[in-house]
């Protein structure tokens, strides 16, 4: 699955914040043991958390976000407040939560999961803030102590 590779990814670079080339990376994923038409999705996936920039437009001034019918069908209310929360803390910038919001609709679950949500907003944030800034999410992203159920990517 496309999502599992991207969580894989995310555990395995963590902290060079540096993937090998396309052709190198696809060649250890299916060392891994990831299928060909997954690891073809997740690459892709890559190319477009690379066009994520810090840098927003004009337009990247405080806002409330309204869903559209679509994207409440689609999205997990849990997942939307999350996305709420992040750029009311100030840690994600309009345009990086309308990117979030544009890669979990892109997704073909019938409805995007708040755990899902949540994983590509914490590798959004790795992308702009690096490792460093994004370790003290994760816990929140994975899970906590207090009997979540926590998200599990499928071991290769």
């Amino acid at each position: 699955m496309m999502f599992d590779i991207l969580l894989y990814l995310y555990d395995t670079y963590l902290f060079s914040e540096h993937f090998p080339e396309p052709e190198q990376l696809s060649r250890k994923l299916s060392a891994a043991g990831f299928e060909d038409a997954d690891i073809g999705a997740a690459l892709d996936w890559l190319a477009a958390l690379d066009g994520l920039t810090p840098e927003g437009s004009d337009e990247d001034i405080p806002s409330i976000r309204c869903y559209t019918d679509g994207e409440c069908s689609r999205l997990a209310r849990e997942g939307r407040g999350f996305l709420m929360f992040l750029e009311s803390s100030g840690l994600l910038a309009p345009h990086a939560r309308e990117w979030v919001i544009d890669q979990a609709m892109a997704l073909e679950d019938t409805e995007v999961s708040a755990d899902r949500i949540k994983w590509i907003a914490l590798l959004a944030l790795w992308k702009l803030k690096g490792a460093g800034d994004v370790l003290w999410l994760e816990d929140l992203v994975r899970g906590g102590d207090d009997g979540e159920e926590r998200w599990q990517p499928t071991l290769h």
